[in-house]
């Protein structure tokens, strides 16, 4: 199986599945000398993981890695930096009867065409239980970025019919995790946490919008033609599981002003080239522009809901199906350490390959 190594530079190769014996990943790049903070990596681990409150899948997993290389009393070696995520509450059982069905909206079908077998089991390969490694290497290549003033955070902007309307504000971490559903408004909140216990009790799942701002970005990262910096962010959003849309700045709004409208004209304050505007998100030309990067990403509702659907099997036949187990009525919420760890795979990638031409 292909495409499981991500970035040029700064790389990331994840393996494991689901319920097998571990979740795991090597990152390979990451300069000698920095001082690994372990406490960082198990606070973004912690809020990606499942269980922590009413609102997610009630599976329990500690989600502590285990280092095996790369890193000397604490500090990066230079060498590949290899670790290891036991899954301990796997639940195989609950997939039994599942092994000859296709699921609707899950890789079930495609898996079984492409490779000729599957791992039934919580969806192998395919699920999301493999974002653990992306949030482990996130948090290394951010600690590399802070190092060097760039800040990401990101929050839930919107679940089903609820949304926060965000006007450039800036937030922390610590205020978007002021609410279980990390949105940073506790009424639109309330909002949402009513909407996700609605449609937990009928059974069923929601989707939503989570946005990212990233603050302290150089300019000059994004190598253009093919390498532009969104068009990488945007293929690192698109491979969360669940991503069904990504759009930067103004998006798919700029689709309906005018130029006159939409320019971000430079201005200058206290001496620096700045923009008036940002429907750019901080990007032109595919390089950074050195204004805060900010973008959305829309996830679907979860796939595997608690109520009678229509499927097809192995042999062809329409049966009918009811998932069992153990899933999250909206993953959006644990998903924004996960957009978060992308943000820094990308940017850290990006600042290596600029760095080394200079």
């Amino acid at each position: 199986m292909a495409g499981n190594t991500f970035g040029t530079l700064f790389r990331l190769t994840t393996f494991g599945e689901s319920h097998g014996p571990a979740i795991g990943g090597v990152i390979d790049g990451c300069p000698p000398g920095l001082s690994i903070d372990f406490e960082a990596i198990r606070q973004q681990l912690q809020r990606r993981k499942p269980g922590q409150n009413k609102y997610t899948t009630q599976r329990s997993e500690e989600d502590e890695p285990e280092w095996l290389s790369g890193i000397f009393d604490g500090i990066a070696t230079g060498t590949p930096m290899a670790f290891l995520v036991r899954n301990k509450d796997h639940h195989s059982t609950d997939y039994q009867a599942l092994k000859d069905i296709f699921r609707p909206s899950h890789a079930d079908f495609t898996y079984e065409v492409k490779y000729g077998l599957r791992d039934y089991r919580g969806g192998g390969r395919s699920s999301a239980r493999e974002t653990v490694a992306r949030v482990i290497a996130g948090s290394v290549a951010e600690q590399i970025l802070a190092s060097h003033g760039v800040r990401i955070v990101a929050w839930v902007s919107g679940i089903g019919g609820c949304n926060f309307t965000w006007n450039n504000q800036t937030f922390s971490r610590e205020e978007v995790d002021a609410t279980p559903v990390r949105c940073p408004d506790e009424h639109v909140a309330a909002e949402m946490m009513r909407l996700v216990e609605q449609v937990k009790d009928e059974g069923d799942t929601v989707g939503g919008i989570i946005t990212c701002r990233i603050d302290g970005v150089p300019v000059g990262l994004g190598e253009p033609v093919f390498d532009k910096l969104h068009a990488e962010l945007g293929k690192a959003m698109l491979s969360i599981n669940a991503v069904k849309g990504f759009s930067i700045g103004s998006g798919f709004e700029a689709a309906q002003m005018r130029g006159s409208q939409h320019n971000d004209a430079f201005v200058m304050e206290e001496g620096r080239m700045e923009t008036a505007a940002n429907f750019s998100g901080g990007i032109q030309g595919g390089i950074s522009n050195g204004q805060p990067i900010w973008f959305q990403v829309a996830f679907k509702p979860v796939a595997s809901i608690a109520q009678k659907q229509s499927t097809v099997n192995k042999e062809g036949k329409e049966v009918e199906l009811e998932i069992k187990g153990r899933h999250d009525p909206c993953v959006v919420p644990r998903a924004v350490p996960i957009v978060e760890a992308m943000s820094a795979l990308v940017l850290c990638d990006f600042y290596l390959r600029n760095k080394a031409i200079k």
